[in-house]
């Protein structure tokens, strides 16, 4: 984990590493741990993985006997206790990634790339008890490429922001750097993500705002239509040119290319696609074995 390497890079003292509990993965549902787990072991650091930290009275004496002067909280995904908020003489400092106070909440860089941003950022802010809403201590821009993904988008940031963390802590300690107030007023949400945000709607959205959701909800819960009652995932889309006036949704075969209309007389092309209940194959291979009907749509 990033964070984790930077602090233990500055010679900073970490006396206990928190993580989720190890959860089963993959086919066969073994006990994975968390890779910041893992980097913690190696370093040979302490760590605790509760299931629960609110109402947890052997996690809050076990850090309240550490007294740590900073927490940081870097994509932990729980809600932090008000206990825990005001215990360290810093605060409860998160590695954020966006540029607060825009996309607060659990999922920042998924809706960024999905509303089709082409900058983005990460902030470190002191935890309070509202969503997001502490102060802002550093930021920093980052360029969104126009093919990255969500899953892109969250290595760079999380290489880009350890130094930051590293920075926040330097300026706290040496009394350089105050928390300053975000713009509520220009607060956005990024709330987290359902199954249903992945449903392309070609009624509504132009070719490149389905494409924009396409690569920020990679890569859960992705992109998938139907195709006569049947779910039809799409694995890799990309924008197509201009084509016939068509209903939303209809789907015309050029050679082995597979593109269909959305709203404002925009095509997208259909690269790779995975019927319900069969393999993922490209455009080429499903056009041959899909017998489209003639006026096929999807949604």
């Amino acid at each position: 984990m990033p964070t984790l390497e930077a602090l233990l890079a500055a010679n900073h003292e970490i006396a206990l590493v928190v993580s989720q509990p190890d959860r089963p993965v993959g086919r066969t549902q073994e006990l994975a741990a968390p890779p910041v787990k893992q980097t913690a072991l190696a370093a040979g650091l302490a760590v605790t993985q509760p299931e629960k930290i609110r109402n947890n009275a052997e996690f809050r004496a076990q850090l309240e006997a550490i007294a740590p002067q900073a927490i940081i909280v870097v994509a932990y995904g729980r809600i932090i206790p008000p206990w825990m908020l005001a215990l360290p003489r810093f605060g409860c400092i998160n590695l954020h990634g966006s540029l607060l106070p825009k996309y607060r909440g659990a999922a920042p860089i998924q809706w960024a790339v999905a509303m089709g941003e082409t900058v983005t950022g990460n902030s470190t802010m002191l935890l309070e008890e509202g969503l997001d809403t502490g102060p802002v201590f550093l930021q920093q821009q980052v360029a969104i490429d126009p093919e990255q993904t969500a899953v892109d988008l969250f290595d760079v940031l999380a290489q880009k922001g350890a130094p930051l963390v590293v920075e926040t802590l330097k300026g706290l300690e040496e009394g350089t750097i105050q928390p300053r107030p975000q713009d509520h007023d220009g607060a956005t949400l990024a709330p987290i993500l359902q199954r249903e945000d992945g449903r392309i709607d070609f009624g509504s959205r132009t070719a490149a705002e389905i494409r924009n959701r396409w690569r920020g909800f990679q890569p859960w819960p992705g992109a998938f239509t139907f195709l006569d009652g049947k779910k039809l995932i799409v694995h890799r889309m990309r924008l197509a040119e201009g084509g016939p006036t068509a209903p939303a949704g209809a789907v015309r075969s050029e050679g082995q290319r597979m593109l269909v209309a959305c709203a404002a007389n925009t095509w997208i092309e259909f690269v790779e696609v995975q019927l319900e209940g069969k393999k993922r194959l490209n455009a080429a291979e499903f056009l041959r074995g899909a017998g489209l009907r003639a006026g096929a749509r999807l949604g």
